[in-house]
């Protein structure tokens, strides 16, 4: 699905949800365990599914020298169903943070 956030900026979102439609991306981060259910709430990896050098460093999620992977203090964020992930922007909102602050505008690949 798509929407447009505060700024204007067109990005790629995904309303969370155990039987709801997935777009291509959240079918490959399940598959990675980027994504992994736990009792009623999601355990994300937005470094893995959204791989930003520039924010992993930002947000300490780098890896290392010898042996690559994620390192660093709260690479993972929590979701619930009906938070929104929004994966342009590398982030997770609650329903009312979503509607606040964006517009839907596609519902495409959700295949």
């Amino acid at each position: 699905m798509r929407a447009r956030d505060k700024t204007g900026k067109i990005v790629e979102i995904w309303q969370i949800s155990r039987k709801g439609p997935q777009p291509t991306w959240v079918k490959d981060a399940f598959a990675k365990n980027y994504l992994v259910w736990i009792d009623n709430h999601l355990r994300i990896l937005l470094a893995g599914i959204s791989p930003s050098v520039s924010q992993n460093i930002k947000e300490g999620a780098t890896g290392s020298l010898d042996g690559g992977g994620f390192l660093g203090y709260s690479m993972y964020t929590l979701g619930f169903p009906g938070d929104v992930i929004d994966i342009t922007n590398r982030k997770v909102l609650s329903p009312k943070q979503f509607a606040k602050s964006y517009q839907v505008i596609s519902e495409q690949d959700m295949t």
